[in-house]
């Protein structure tokens, strides 16, 4: 016999092609969409939800919040560049920052494995803390579950967090416009790679590191240089840089054209990609800042995210254009002009 449909609904993702949830569900890319524009996004809609941005702005009392939420379940716990606590921490404040929002405070949800080592715990604790203090932010607030051994795979977390959004400061896919100019504030591929050596026991000549870090220190400095001309930012993290592109590109109804020899990614992650059988513009990062601005604050904003640390290698990468609405093109080194689509599958699960 079967059961009744309680509430009179459907689910809306196509059941026979998706019966039960896929690791690439999670992973940033075209099923992850799927998952929010389908199912996610009509169940709880709302004003402050339907931008679909990093986390949403509140109006709360003539001035505006930003809200946001992410929940970590790296493996390993630790790695090279950083561990599953400062990641969480970095994970949040970079949420809130491409909101063009001060972050001010985080809660911290702990899942954690019965059987962890209570050393293991500590250090991931102590991790955070510096994470925080590194960001300027305080955690307030939080909660602790324990699951049976075999059931939580050691730990995971979720953390939340509130910050303010400066008058004037309007961050949103909507606002790009043909003409705008994309930046990304560095090497990309860095995190993915970190996570996927440690993970498969592979040594390569230079140690890669995971490139997690707070951007809101970087964030506030393009701000103060391109004000109301810096229209969107995003932290290409899960489907890497060419996901998340795509999706701005969808959200604003333009198109996105790449230039391959100016996007920054270093030799040895290039090597490293190679050998792997991975496309770097897939592979996500946990401390890089894409910024779409308007052409005449391009220069400005550049300089400012070269002139901060994390920032160095910054370059402009392309424009946005009035062609090819929602795609993403990439013109290659040898001139040549190819799509550059969304994540499709999972190529390294479980990387934040």
């Amino acid at each position: 016999m079967s059961q009744p449909d309680l509430f009179g609904l459907q689910c809306p993702i196509p059941i026979s092609d998706y019966p039960h949830v896929l690791m690439a569900h999670g992973g940033g890319g075209r099923l992850s969409q799927m998952l929010t524009e389908r199912m996610f996004a009509p169940a709880f809609a709302n004003p402050a939800l339907e931008v679909l941005h990093d986390g949403a702005i509140l109006d709360v009392n003539g001035g505006r919040l930003a809200f946001s939420t992410d929940s970590f379940v790296v493996s390993p716990l630790f790695f090279p560049g950083g561990d599953i606590g400062s990641l969480a921490v970095h994970g949040t404040v970079n949420d809130l920052a491409m909101c063009g929002a001060q972050p001010l405070a985080l809660s911290v949800g702990l899942v954690i494995e019965e059987g962890l080592p209570m050393a293991t715990l500590w250090q991931v604790v102590q991790s955070m803390q510096a994470a925080a203090a590194a960001a300027g932010v305080n955690i307030v607030t939080g909660d602790t579950k324990v699951v049976d051994r075999g059931k939580g795979d050691g730990l995971y977390i979720n953390t939340s967090g509130v910050g303010v959004v400066p008058p004037g400061v309007d961050i949103a896919p909507r606002r790009a416009a043909a003409g705008d100019v994309v930046l990304l504030s560095g090497a990309i591929a860095m995190h993915g790679i970190a996570i996927m050596s440690v993970r498969e026991g592979l040594a390569f000549e230079t140690t890669i590191e995971s490139d997690s870090a707070p951007l809101n220190g970087l964030v506030a400095a393009l701000l103060a240089a391109g004000g109301a001309h810096v229209h969107v930012l995003r932290d290409p993290t899960r489907g890497g840089l060419s996901s998340t592109l795509n999706e701005i590109a969808a959200q604003a109804r333009l198109g996105i054209r790449l230039d391959e020899a100016a996007i920054p990614i270093r030799e040895e992650v290039r090597g490293a990609c190679e050998i792997l059988g991975l496309d770097p513009l897939y592979v996500a990062n946990e401390g890089k800042c894409l910024a779409i601005v308007a052409a005449e604050a391009a220069d400005a904003v550049l300089a400012a995210l070269r002139s901060h640390p994390l920032g160095a290698e910054a370059a402009i990468i392309g424009r946005v254009v009035s062609e090819h609405t929602g795609r993403v093109f990439l013109r290659s080194r040898i001139g040549g002009l190819r799509v550059v689509d969304m994540l499709s599958g999972e190529q390294l699960p479980r990387i934040c």
